[in-house]
Order: structure tokens, then C-alpha cells, then sequence
């Protein structure tokens, strides 16, 4: 049985100021509290945003760091406020918020967000010996939790903009053979 651990990363510029790709560098007090924390793994993972990076390392782990595992590409909306976007292009950015196969610009849809990372846990599974017991963890961007807790409750896309996570955030999943559980603990 593989246990997963998946923790947001450290706060940063960005997700304080819902910019879309903010800001990555994590805020210092943030990764001061990672440091308190405490996870144990026998793999470690990271996406590769310098947050999840310098979360995974404030935590005492030796990430391997994984494309798969990025945050959501916003293409064009990079770097702009969600606030401002909404004022500017509110159309589309009602589309895409409300409909997981609409895509910023240049962008990711919702479902290939949760596609990508149902292909990472896929991946995880194939991957362990399912007689023995194994603890990963992953520090990811707060939008790949969303998108993990979503396919292992075989929700429905549209619900990624109602799952919360704050930075710093837990959310454990364990998988037994090739399917996921959320578990609340």
C-alpha cells in the first residue's frame, strides 16, 4: 500500500495576491513555519516551482523534482491578477472558471490539470510493490492538490474551483493496488 502525502507549498507573492503563475519565491515566514512540520517519506517528491523546492527542503527532504507535478499553465494570464482579469476579460475568465475544458489562452483546461497529475498517481502506483508498505511525499502547488483530491474522489472537474488550499496545507491519500482514497485523518 503506497501512502501519499501531498503538501502545498510555502506562501508566495503570488498566491497572496491571486496572480496567476506569481511570484514563486516563497515567503521566508512560510517556509520558517514548514520547518516546524513534520512528514516523513520514504520517496520524496517536488513540483519544480522554486516554492515547492524550498518547501520540500525547509521540511528535511531530498525532492525529486518532477515536471508532471508543475502548477497549471495560465499562458497568456502568466503573471496577471485574477482580480483585474475578471474586470478586463470577464467573459473568458468566467468561461474558465466555470467550465474545466475552457483554457486560458496559450493555457492548461482544468482537465488536463487533473488528467496530468491522475497520470502521475497512475504512474506511482504502477510503480510500487503493492505487498509492501511505502510513504511518499509530494510538495506541489495548492492547484495539483485540488486536482489530486479530485480524482481520487472521482469528482467532477467543475469542482476544482471549490476545493481550498491554503499554503502549508495537508491531504493524504493512500492507494490500494491502482486505486485512491482520500483520507481524512
Amino acid at each position: 500500500m503506497t501512502t501519499l502525502t501531498l503538501v502545498a507549498h510555502a506562501l508566495t507573492p503570488g498566491l497572496r495576491g491571486l496572480v496567476l503563475g506569481g511570484e514563486p519565491a516563497p515567503d521566508p515566514a512560510s517556509l520558517e513555519t514548514a520547518r516546524e512540520l513534520k512528514v516523513a517519506a520514504d520517496l520524496a517528491y517536488a513540483g519544480p516551482e522554486p516554492a515547492a523546492i524550498l518547501t520540500a527542503e525547509a521540511l528535511g527532504l531530498q525532492p525529486v523534482v518532477l515536471g508532471a507535478l508543475r502548477d497549471r499553465e495560465y499562458g497568456e494570464w502568466t503573471g496577471r491578477d485574477l482580480e483585474d482579469l475578471l474586470a478586463t476579460e470577464t467573459d473568458a475568465v468566467s468561461a474558465w472558471l466555470e467550465r474545466p475544458h475552457t483554457a486560458p489562452p496559450g493555457g492548461e483546461t482544468a482537465n488536463d490539470l487533473i488528467a496530468r497529475v491522475a497520470d502521475w498517481l497512475g504512474d506511482l502506483t504502477a510503480d510500487a510493490d503493492h505487498s509492501a508498505r511505502r510513504t511518499v511525499v509530494a510538495v506541489v502547488h495548492p492547484a495539483v492538490v485540488r486536482a489530486a483530491v479530485l480524482y481520487a474522489l472521482d469528482a467532477p472537474a467543475e469542482s476544482l474551483r471549490h476545493v481550498d488550499v491554503r499554503p502549508l496545507a495537508k491531504v493524504t491519500l493512500s492507494a490500494h493496488a491502482t486505486s485512491w482514497s482520500l483520507n481524512l485523518h
